[in-house]
């Protein structure tokens, strides 16, 4: 492939970049639509992505106005019950294992309903949420959650630290690469700490997107997909050492990283950098088959879907989500093959697909007219929803999994 004329990194800031993946001109994943709006001409953006040879970050090169993506959201972590569960037990651990107590704070920046907050409340532990998404920190707020309706960063973090309001554990669950300004990003996380505070944040994991294919994770509010060596480095130009890593499942495979001002790289840290180093992850020939095996996986699909329309089945999807928006434009996937989307969210419900238009409904709307096939888009939650739409499949329904490779279940 040839070098690319991309801007700088958005890490280390060197150039060029290196081309992984073209994703055509798509719209903003979770830009659904309302009726009216169907008769306007949708906004559509490059989507690329590319690799840093310096520092190993793999990245779109694509950066809109965060105030475009996120001042207003329909993403709300509490309508998924695996999310909510995994954040009890995790706000759980770190409470008994930091000994937290009502002269601590907890903060959580992009902090969304207070799903993982709320567990710390109830526990007695002080919290504040930092949250970009207006309509989301109103409701965070009705539910008890002090949230600060702004983008955080290092003069926030700042700001917050002479208000007093330092953290002894500081989360930033799926956010890190979301941001435009990466390193003022992390270089807040360092002023918000105490000295003794943990940062616990959570990423995809790059090795996950590549080896199972998870191209549709890759979209305009995701900057970047990471690597250990890659964080390792941006934490560390910081003053922040990654004492510990763990690999963990959500979204199809992600890493929880514990960060701490002045922390030698942990164990678990450099075993995954030894990994990443055999594996050649630190060079672009990890990344180069990655096109032609997601343009396999369309073929795939694609003839799937063709075979059950001749035969007469009746295709819906599950999830109007931002994976699913990825898969359905770049595949071409629309009104063709699908007859409607459900998804729980009802801040989702009546509303329509980008790109593809497809309606919103309720899950219920599967029983109601028992469609023989479910293209699963939100494979990430499978075995939730497997068990959510047990009687569905028990009247003879089946779920299309589309990732890592197509599947019927």
């Amino acid at each position: 492939m040839a070098e690319s004329a991309a801007g700088p990194c958005i890490s280390c800031g060197k150039s060029p970049l290196t081309p992984v993946l073209h994703l055509g001109t798509t719209p903003l994943a979770n830009a659904l639509l309302s009726e009216q709006q169907l008769r306007v001409p949708e906004p559509r953006f490059p989507l690329d992505l590319r690799f840093c040879k310096s520092c190993s970050l793999v990245q779109i090169t694509e950066k809109l106005p965060p105030e475009r993506l996120f001042g207003e959201y329909a993403y709300f972590s509490s309508f998924s019950d695996t999310i909510v569960a995994e954040a009890k037990k995790l706000a759980a651990r770190l409470t008994r294992e930091r000994k937290l107590d009502r002269s601590s704070l907890v903060v959580e920046v992009a902090s969304n309903d207070g799903y993982l907050l709320q567990h710390y409340r109830d526990a007695g532990v002080p919290v504040l949420g930092i949250e970009p998404a207006a309509n989301i920190a109103k409701v965070a707020n009705e539910r008890g959650i002090r949230t600060r309706c702004e983008f955080f960063g290092r003069d926030v973090a700042e700001r917050l630290a002479g208000e007093g309001l330092r953290a002894d554990v500081l989360h930033a669950n799926n956010v890190l690469a979301h941001v435009p300004d990466l390193n003022g990003f992390v270089s807040g996380i360092t002023a918000l700490l105490k000295p003794r505070g943990v940062a616990v944040i959570e990423v995809p994991y790059v090795r996950d997107l590549i080896e199972k294919c998870e191209f549709d994770t890759i979209y305009h509010e995701h900057l970047c997909y990471f690597s250990v060596t890659a964080l390792e480095s941006l934490f560390r130009r910081h003053g922040l050492g990654l004492a510990a890593i763990e690999r963990i499942p959500v979204h199809g495979g992600s890493l929880r990283l514990l960060a701490a001002r002045g922390a030698e790289a942990g164990p678990s840290t450099r075993v995954l950098m030894d990994e990443e180093r055999a594996a050649g992850m630190l060079e672009h020939r990890y990344y180069a088959g990655f096109a032609e095996r997601v343009e396999a996986l369309r073929v795939k699909l694609r003839a799937l879907l063709s075979r059950l329309k001749s035969e007469g089945k009746r295709v819906a999807a599950y999830g109007a989500s931002a994976k699913g928006s990825t898969l359905l434009n770049y595949f071409g996937i629309g009104a063709a093959e699908l007859e409607y989307v459900v998804d729980r969210s009802t801040e989702k419900q009546g509303r329509f697909t980008p790109g593809t238009h497809l309606r919103i409904l309720p899950p219920a709307q599967l029983l109601a007219d028992q469609p023989d096939y479910v293209l699963l888009l939100t494979w990430n939650f499978m075995d939730e929803i497997a068990a959510q739409q047990a009687e569905y499949r028990a009247r003879g329904g089946k779920f299309i999994v589309p990732i890592p490779d197509v599947r019927v279940v």
